[in-house]
């Protein structure tokens, strides 16, 4: 008999945030990065998107950019204490719906993962918190004295969540159909795809695009936005307003 799954996606799908970015700025705080790199590179992209005049996934990209680098030579086990304390202070701070989802998932016998394009270190951590089957994050290699080289396996792109489903479902004996995936972003696509009951959570523009020009996706997916304390479950091919 095959299993039921659920991929789960965590920024801005589980976690209310970006993992990523709140262990950049705990990185900041004990002095790993130099607070330069965030007044003189990543502030005024983060200003721009916070006022609504630029994109979210542009200050995240170029965030990204200079966490990889800063990280490069640093050992592994040294931030591991600010990777826990990112968890601690964070993991709770997630979508209240997502957060009920998990538990029925696993109350009803479900295998749970987490797929992410964070950190898998951090990743790590929120899956074990939150007590999933497995989990992928972003791959930073490590070289043979653990510390960190600079090199990155991605896991935000729709084509490496594809590999990695497939991983899982080899191993689990997952049956798509019956299985449910949750995101937030176009870099969940394949997930919602390849499974029977896919799940938007508060879509951003492209994604919601996108899903409007899949008829088949269109026909099966359900979009669920959080916004305050109510929960909305919208039509997805809802009209959208340009300003």
């Amino acid at each position: 008999m095959k299993n039921i799954a659920a991929f789960f996606d965590i920024d801005g799908t589980l976690y209310r945030n970006s993992l990523m970015i709140q262990h950049f700025k705990k990185l900041i705080k004990y002095e790993v990065i130099d607070p330069s790199v965030w007044h003189n590179h990543v502030k005024h992209t983060y200003d721009e998107w916070e006022k609504r005049y630029g994109d979210f996934e542009d200050y995240l990209e170029e965030l990204a950019n200079f966490y990889v680098r800063e990280l490069k030579g640093i050992n592994k086990d040294y931030i591991d204490f600010i990777a826990n304390q990112v968890i601690k202070i964070n993991g709770d701070k997630v979508y209240k719906y997502t957060r009920s989802r998990i538990e029925w998932h696993k109350q009803n016998g479900h295998k749970v993962f987490f797929i992410s394009g964070s950190p898998d270190f951090l990743v790590e951590k929120m899956a074990r918190k939150y007590g999933v089957t497995e989990y992928r994050g972003s791959n930073y290699i490590v070289d043979e004295n653990n510390n960190f080289t600079g090199e990155i396996i991605r896991m935000w792109d729709s084509e490496n969540k594809q590999k990695t489903i497939d991983e899982f479902v080899d191993k689990y004996g997952v049956d798509l159909d019956l299985s449910y995936s949750y995101g937030d972003t176009t870099g969940d696509l394949s997930m919602f795809n390849m499974v029977g009951n896919p799940i938007a959570i508060n879509p951003n523009r492209d994604l919601l695009m996108s899903i409007k020009k899949n008829e088949e996706l269109l026909s099966k997916i359900v979009v669920v936005v959080e916004r305050k304390d109510l929960i909305y479950k919208l039509n997805p091919d809802v009209e959208t307003i340009d300003v």
